[in-house]
């Protein structure tokens, strides 16, 4: 089952695109990074991998249409972090409450800034969040919300992105659960080299198996 949803959180509803493949063993929610939306290409090639594996995706905009304008002019919102926090925390609450996906553990996935509300949502909600993985993330600007993530996090940087690399090993000792930093040879933030976004499948798809057996 693939269409577009509707996700209600606390000040706005938000859209998505909901994939529920037979025999889901959990649902992959996933952020986008500052200045994208849920149409991110390298996201969806993600995401399309993830379904084939035996999870669903859930890709959502964080913003809505008009603060998403906003913020392509200003940059008023990317890096309103605790913003973006509770409303993918909104997510996995609506995720819960969706017959589709109700019984499903949920690992939540971010890029870039989309990365640090991810990990809040981790932190707000230990007992659904059943690990979290983060694409050339920003963890860093989670930092007062990374001692409460309990669940298993998987840090994966461009070798060619060494500030972003610096900034994941600092967050990743505030971390209170286990923790994995991955470095992509050869790859910079974007990981927009070839086989670069290939091996970030890879390496998801090898922690969702161990999270979600």
């Amino acid at each position: 089952m693939t269409g577009p949803v509707r996700i209600d959180t606390e000040d706005v509803a938000l859209d998505g695109d909901l994939t529920v493949p037979d025999g889901a063993r959990g649902v992959v929610l996933i952020a986008h990074g500052s200045g994208s939306s849920r149409h991110s290409p390298r996201n969806r090639r993600v995401a399309d991998a993830l379904v084939a594996s035996g999870v669903a995706t859930l890709l959502m905009d964080l913003l809505t249409p008009d603060e998403d304008r906003v913020d392509q002019r200003a940059g008023e919102f990317r890096f309103a972090i605790d913003l973006l926090g509770r409303r993918l925390t909104g997510a996995v609450d609506w995720l819960a409450a969706d017959p589709r996906t109700t019984a499903l553990p949920v690992v939540t996935f971010g890029a870039s800034t989309g990365a640090a509300a991810a990990l809040i949502a981790a932190g707000q909600r230990i007992d659904r969040v059943r690990g979290v993985i983060s694409r050339g993330g920003r963890p860093d600007l989670a930092a007062d919300h990374l001692p409460r993530v309990r669940a298993p996090v998987l840090l994966i940087v461009g070798g060619h992105d060494p500030q972003v690399l610096s900034l994941n090993e600092a967050a990743a000792a505030h971390l209170a659960g286990p923790v994995h930093l991955v470095v992509v040879p050869g790859a910079g933030h974007l990981f927009a080299e070839p086989g670069a976004l290939e091996a970030v499948i890879e390496h998801a798809v090898t922690a969702i198996d161990r999270w979600l057996p």
